[in-house]
């Protein structure tokens, strides 16, 4: 209840501020200009898709590479937006308030993540918008439709976590930005090196956030996939709390 409490005062803080909606005005525009892209791309394309045989669908075509897209997008903005969720707090000076609050570690940092995937979950409800106004004049595979939407969702619930524990680690918003940005790149671009054939390949295969991602893309749930972000997501919250648990210890 006291995380509820966090993360609905954290999701306001964030939601009304001039930053947050300056982003998302941001992101709405582009994300509807990737969308008119793909559109175009299938007017252009659909001529030649009634001669071949099991041809890619409208959603095919349109859903996947938005969503991918948008993934790309999200991972440049989610260092932004979760680096002052603890650093933010050192600054204004109110970090050893926290600290000394009747709250438990997990409450603040489950609270804060919550905070910030609930305006994750409002950028990614808008895009999942775009597509299934198709539905209007076309028609659209729901199922495919819905699993991009769950693969993007856990995606930047992944980015959110790396966030948070690194703006729980590092003493400056920036830092908190730089290191959060680095270690998703780095595993964003694991998947590159899937080429070299050697026994680490399926170990780097398997950290790879966007082959876990292209596999839910597919429309295809695998519980490999499902437990690699669930996973992933709990260990980031379970080294945050452990971190402001020793910070806590130090003050």
């Amino acid at each position: 209840m006291k995380a509820l409490i966090i993360a609905q005062h954290e999701f306001k803080t964030l939601f009304l501020s001039p930053l947050a909606w300056s982003l998302l005005g941001v992101l709405q525009f582009i994300f509807a200009y990737l969308f008119l892209t793909q559109i175009e791309n299938f007017m252009r394309v659909q001529p030649q898709l009634a001669f071949i045989e099991h041809a890619p669908s409208l959603t095919d075509i349109i859903v996947p590479p938005l969503f991918g897209n948008a993934g790309i997008i999200l991972l440049l903005l989610c260092p932004i937006l979760t680096m002052s969720v603890i650093c933010q707090e050192r600054r204004t000076k109110t970090f050893a308030l926290l600290l000394s609050a009747p709250l438990s570690s997990t409450d603040i940092i489950v609270g804060k993540y919550l905070g910030i995937s609930f305006l994750l979950m409002v950028i990614t409800s808008g895009i999942s918008l775009m597509p299934l106004s198709l539905a209007l004049s076309g028609t659209i595979d729901l199922g495919k439709l819905v699993c991009n939407d769950l693969a993007l969702s856990l995606l930047v619930g992944a980015f959110a976590a790396v966030g948070v524990f690194c703006s729980t680690l590092a003493p400056h918003p920036v830092l908190a930005a730089i290191l959060s940005f680095s270690f998703l790149l780095l595993l964003w671009i694991m998947d590159w090196s899937t080429a070299l054939k050697d026994q680490g390949n399926e170990v780097i295969k398997y950290l790879s956030l966007v082959r876990h991602f292209q596999n839910l893309q597919t429309g295809l749930i695998h519980s490999a996939d499902l437990g690699y972000f669930l996973l992933f997501i709990a260990s980031f919250l379970w080294l945050s709390i452990r971190c402001l648990d020793y910070q806590r210890l130090q003050k």
